[in-house]
């Protein structure tokens, strides 16, 4: 009885599919805390000096600061904002809440439907805002841009975050995790779209370990202040007072813990889940070296009077930066090129008509 060979030993093993090296290109931030100050020290002076009017002007210096000493593959990004366009918003932004001020003055009802009017608003405000926002950055010569539609930015800026307060904060992460999914998936380096593969899971995860971690500290707390209690004498109120403010500092010491976890982990989660084109990002912060650059730097602002915060800037962005990384599977001069050679100017044309900037 003869057998008949089988296909892959009569024409051989398969040959390997090759698997695309990845090149890992790490993000640097060259910022200096000295060189910043001059620039914090007269943006603070001036703006003080012009009522805020200099804000817009002062907001523009500080982001051509940080971005032109972000850099990755030897070239830095760039920022073009006008500063009489974050003035007009800013104006806005001012003008809404002193109508919310005065209306409240008159009525309950007048200044409830102000509120209305400025949640009615503020999503279509805060699209154009970031649209204009990605349109003046540029990374070697060529601009990002928004192209997210209003209606969605009514469903993710207003319709999610109200259904997270509704639910008592159940619904909030993944309130969090459809607006980075509608700002990162509308976004556009040249005409290349980015993308984000993060699930709400992966957004739920390090909220339910912060809320896990306060509810833990908080019962410890409190379960300390009740044996306190016990064993002082009766109607003793000094022991009950000793036990509310232990509840207290344990709380706010959680709350001091909790931030930079999340911080850190939200971040990680953010950009590991983003890519542009075959392009990925990395992110590696971790929670303990957060905590400290932020416990470090509220103390040090504190000692200082305020004049560390411009050194705790660059701290806190030199951090987060330089634990990031691009990752690129193709030649990334090729790649920038090609978009700079094919990108539409469709943003260009229509810049006039998203000259408004809400953000601080």
């Amino acid at each position: 009885m003869s057998t008949t060979p089988s296909s892959s030993s009569a024409s051989g093993p398969l040959p390997e599919r090759a698997v695309p090296s990845v090149q890992v290109i790490p993000l640097r931030f060259t910022g200096s805390g000295s060189e910043y100050f001059r620039i914090w020290i007269v943006n603070l002076c001036l703006s003080l000096l012009t009522l805020g009017i200099y804000s817009a002007w002062a907001k523009v210096r500080r982001m051509q600061y940080f971005y032109r000493h972000t850099a990755v593959a030897g070239s830095s990004f760039d920022y073009h904002g006008d500063p009489v366009a974050i003035l007009k918003g800013r104006i806005i932004a001012v003008g809404m809440l002193a109508l919310y001020t005065v209306a409240g003055q008159f009525s309950l009802a007048a200044g409830l439907g102000m509120f209305v009017l400025i949640m009615a608003v503020m999503p279509w405000l805060l699209v154009r805002s970031y649209r204009f926002r990605l349109h003046n950055t540029s990374y070697r010569g060529l601009r990002f841009s928004f192209r997210g539609k209003v209606e969605d930015g009514y469903v993710n800026f207003l319709l999610m975050p109200m259904l997270g307060y509704i639910t008592l904060g159940l619904l909030l992460p993944l309130a969090h995790q459809q607006i980075r999914r509608y700002l990162h998936k509308n976004s556009l380096y040249g005409d290349e779209r980015f993308d984000f593969h993060a699930t709400a899971g992966a957004f739920y995860k390090p909220y339910l370990i912060a809320l896990g971690s306060l509810i833990a500290v908080v019962v410890v707390a409190v379960v300390l202040a009740v044996l306190m209690a016990r064993g002082a004498a009766p109607g003793n109120k000094d022991a009950a007072m000793l036990g509310v403010g232990v509840v207290l500092i344990a709380y706010l010491g959680a709350l001091l813990l909790i931030g930079p976890y999340l911080a850190a982990r939200l971040q990680n989660v953010i950009w590991n889940n983003t890519t542009l084109g075959n392009m990925g990002f990395e992110s590696h912060l971790r929670a303990r070296g957060m905590f400290g650059i932020m416990l470090s730097n509220f103390l040090l602002i504190l000692l200082t009077l305020g004049l560390y915060k411009p050194y705790a800037d660059i701290r806190l962005a030199r951090y987060r930066i330089d634990n990031m990384a691009l990752l690129a599977t193709d030649d990334l001069d090729e790649f920038v090129a090609g978009q700079q050679e094919t990108a539409s100017a469709t943003g260009e044309e229509a810049v006039e008509m998203f000259d408004l900037d809400v953000a601080i």
